[in-house]
């Protein structure tokens, strides 16, 4: 191509999975794959700049030089521009920045539209979104550490869960229990809930620990009976001998049999020569039943010998680690299950969505099995590198890159790579293990995927109407009430010789106040009748029993939700909705309610 000052460059463009980023100055020719430039480039002044210096027209932060952002972020692999390309005038910024930067972000957003990608404002209104608690630069992130089941790996919750439910039961029957007419009810219980191993129940508690929900073995317990057996306790997780918080998905077959035991329990059906057996002693019997069925390796057989009817595949999650390998991250899989599960759950769901005959070790620099999470954060454990395909290890002192390890611990990993702390992102799907521990311990970020999101982001959307109905019908009662109260506060201090004080209330005599009273009183409590089983129904379209996984009650964020903002920085579905993103991604905590300020707020607009 001939070089000149008033040559148009016409770039081919290959979109690979809908995700290419192409800045406003392109537009589409008539050619659909064709784009033009909207500015007339030097292209012998372009050439020399793509010749020249070290490290061409843009350079990445290097780790020696990073320092941080207006919020506090790492600026490590941020993109740099090297040269001067011209003044503004000549690369059409003239102006004030702020109108630079309205007309760049709006054709930005119409090119976005027009290649199918969400926004970030968008995104976050999504079921496939990433949410953030705490702001995360994604180009600062040195390497990525995944979890496997049920991070990288979805498991069909009936049939996996439902199978450790059966041996379980198995082991139980074994044991002498009378588990016959019982089956696997996985709408009993959700993540989040927390069972209380000292009255055998199971309960669903708010961020400040207070119990809104109760179930008795499979009873649901009423408002009433909820606030006389917990009116003065809290749920308190360090308490971990009475208290057993439901982190993950693989704690729904436990949950379920616990509280179908409890039952039986109650009934006096279970027979004496099994021991005095109380709610915390019937619970240690079903964790061993259910650690019965996992250490003798039949479940994970089974799920091995046939894959395809307990995973389900997400075509999309091996391109979205391709997308971070490729952009320079460190990708590592830590996992508590052994090298031979691993291996073949891996090879399931990776290897036929790779390109060039890519297998799933490829994507990783590091491979840990057999990990003993949490401790694996905590401690250090020896370390065995695997050697062979049928798994033979050797014990070793050290971790190098593209290694197969099992055992070890996280200090380990960090030295080995030469990266620590906020530099490694952890993604997992249980907050204890995963999450909080590697906060907790070593500062790493972290990532939570939590699949149900996806239900109850329909379910919230579905209640919509139910909740403004509710919300209209509680607002109504608030206002009758605070003339009830008004009305009752001026016959307080008329039967006590003091004036009103109310300017409504002067005007009435005994008698009309009375009445006045009498008839707030029954609107109130008729509103009341109304309201209550439009609160037991909220949130049943997700779990009619225990509504809404993120709250509890209709204005307080539920006791997950609590843990989910203390522990991770950003959660989300599904690994694979970083495709929906880029690996360069910055995300933005929101702004956190004040509520002084929003009734400042409110005060200016009334």
């Amino acid at each position: 191509m001939a070089a000149s000052t008033t040559t148009t460059i016409c770039v081919n463009v290959t979109l690979r999975r809908k995700k290419c980023l192409i800045p406003r100055y392109f537009s589409f020719c008539s050619n659909t794959n064709v784009f033009t430039t909207r500015h007339m480039v030097n292209l012998n002044t372009a050439s020399r700049c793509v010749a020249s210096s070290e490290g061409g027209v843009f350079s990445v932060t290097s780790p020696s030089q990073f320092d941080v952002d207006y919020l506090g972020q790492s600026t490590k692999g941020d993109l740099n521009l090297n040269l001067n390309l011209g003044t503004d005038e000549e690369v059409g910024l003239q102006g004030p920045i702020e109108e630079v930067a309205r007309m760049e972000a709006q054709g930005a957003e119409n090119l976005l539209n027009h290649l199918g990608i969400l926004d970030p404002l968008t995104a976050r209104h999504s079921p496939r979104g990433i949410f953030c608690t705490r702001t995360l630069n994604l180009r600062s992130i040195s390497a990525i550490g995944y979890d496997m089941d049920y991070t990288l790996m979805h498991y069909n919750v009936m049939a996996w869960e439902g199978r450790a439910y059966d041996y379980c039961m198995d082991n139980l029957k074994n044991m002498g229990f009378p588990v016959d007419g019982l089956a696997f009810d996985p709408e009993l219980v959700i993540r989040g809930l927390v069972i209380d191993k000292e009255k055998g129940n199971l309960v669903k508690a708010d961020r400040f620990g207070y119990i809104k929900r109760a179930m008795h073995g499979t009873r649901m317990l009423s408002t009433r009976e909820v606030s006389e057996m917990y009116g003065r306790e809290l749920v308190d997780l360090r308490k971990e001998s009475r208290w057993e918080f439901l982190n993950t998905l693989f704690s729904v077959s436990e949950a379920v049999a616990y509280m179908q035991m409890v039952d039986r329990l109650d009934e006096g059906v279970i027979a004496e020569d099994l021991g005095p057996l109380e709610y915390k002693g019937l619970y240690k019997a079903v964790g061993k039943a259910l650690f019965r069925a996992h250490v003798e390796g039949q479940l994970k057989s089974e799920i091995m010998s046939n894959p395809e009817l307990f995973v389900q595949p997400d075509p999309e999650l091996p391109l979205a680690l391709l997308d971070q390998k490729e952009a320079g991250k460190r990708l590592l899989l830590i996992t508590n299950s052994d090298y031979h599960y691993t291996d073949k759950m891996m090879q399931h769901s990776f290897n036929r969505f790779l390109p060039n005959n890519m297998i799933w070790r490829d994507l990783f620099d590091m491979v840990i099995v057999s990990a003993r999470k949490p401790e694996f954060f905590q401690m250090s454990h020896p370390m065995y590198e695997v050697v062979t395909g049928e798994g033979l290890m050797r014990p070793c002192f050290k971790a190098y890159p593209g290694g197969l390890y099992s055992g070890g611990s996280a200090q380990m990993v960090e030295n080995s790579l030469g990266i620590h702390g906020d530099e490694i992102l952890y993604v997992g799907d249980h907050i204890y293990t995963d999450v909080s521990q590697s906060k907790v311990h070593l500062r790493w970020r972290t990532a939570l995927i939590c699949r149900e999101l996806e239900q109850e982001y329909s379910a919230l959307i579905h209640n919509e109407s139910h909740r403004a109905k509710l919300v209209e019908l509680i607002n109504q009662k608030e206002v009758v009430g605070d003339l009830f109260n008004q009305l009752r506060l001026a016959l307080q201090r008329r039967t006590k010789g003091r004036p009103a004080q109310t300017l409504a209330a002067t005007r009435m005599d005994d008698k009309e106040l009375t009445e006045s009273i009498q008839k707030l009183l029954i609107v109130m409590q008729r509103l009341d009748e109304k309201i209550a089983p439009m609160l037991e129904e909220d949130g049943e379209h997700f779990n009619k029993r225990w509504g809404f996984l993120s709250r509890a009650g209709l204005w307080d964020k539920s006791h997950l939700m609590r843990q989910i903002e203390k522990y991770a920085d950003i959660y989300t579905s599904r690994v694979s909705n970083f495709l929906h993103y880029t690996p360069f991604m910055y995300f933005h905590a929101q702004e956190q309610v004040i509520w002084h300020k929003i009734s400042y707020i409110m005060h200016l607009y009334c």
